[in-house]
């Protein structure tokens, strides 16, 4: 029987802990598609694996289990619930564009028109203070199911020009791309967690206060130019977001 705490002599943590970090292992694990059987290992090689007990990854599995990423079935141990998709922070992509290895992307437009920026926004885009913005709000399904919802203020000249049409099957990069006869060059992103207002929990059909991945973007044209500045929550349960990171030594 594997010991009930593995840690070194003198140092004892809580068994939630060591559940914890199990679970942290484990989570990856699913999300990135070990289990391709679609099923856990058993507990029992489970524990053997990490070194803890059978109570501590019992533990562990009801962790996720509480996550929706397994459910236990009598007689058939712990299986994969969950189908999370990966969003890239690598490049400079639209949903559409990142996603279009997990299916369709399609992009029901709840709001679009000129609206007075908020100041906030009308600095952040580089525009006069009381200048107007054109203003999209979208919520985006992947193979049907809510996945986020997107609030856009866009610059004037560039955005006049959309129409829901458009935007229900493109991604507003490219038509951004088309309209100013340029790439766009770069973003600046910052990723949190929030919980889920009476709105967006209505739209993403998730409980209020449920939590989710805000993403707030800036982004620029080739030339530098400030054009697109979005919010986009994501429900947790179905996105995972990846990336790769390189370390500039001095």
């Amino acid at each position: 029987m594997t010991s009930e705490n593995t840690a070194r002599p003198g140092v004892r943590r809580p068994r939630a802990d060591r559940a914890r970090q199990v679970a942290d292992v484990l989570r990856r694990q699913v999300l990135a598609g070990v289990f391709t059987g679609g099923a856990l290992p058993h507990e029992e090689r489970l524990a053997e694996e990490f070194g803890e007990s059978r109570n501590t990854v019992r533990e562990a599995l009801d962790l996720l289990r509480t996550e929706g990423l397994v459910r236990r079935v009598p007689g058939s141990g712990t299986l994969v619930l969950a189908d999370k998709v990966p969003h890239g922070l690598n490049r400079l992509q639209g949903l559409a564009e990142t996603l279009h290895e997990h299916g369709e992307v399609v992009n029901e437009v709840r709001s679009l028109g000129p609206v007075r920026a908020p100041g906030p926004v009308a600095r952040r885009l580089g525009l006069p203070e009381g200048a107007d913005v054109v203003y999209v709000e979208r919520l985006r399904r992947l193979n049907g199911l809510p996945l986020s919802l997107d609030l856009t203020y866009l610059v004037p000249d560039l955005g006049a020009g959309l129409d829901a049409a458009d935007l229900a099957h493109t991604d507003v990069f490219r038509l951004i791309e088309e309209a100013a006869g340029q790439p766009l060059g770069s973003a600046e992103i910052t990723l949190e967690a929030v919980s889920a207002d009476a709105h967006s929990a209505s739209v993403l059909e998730v409980p209020r206060g449920a939590a989710l991945l805000m993403l707030e973007r800036l982004t620029t044209l080739a030339d530098g130019r400030p054009v697109d500045l979005e919010y986009v929550r994501f429900r947790g349960d179905r996105i995972t977001m990846q990336g790769r990171l390189l370390r500039d030594i001095p």
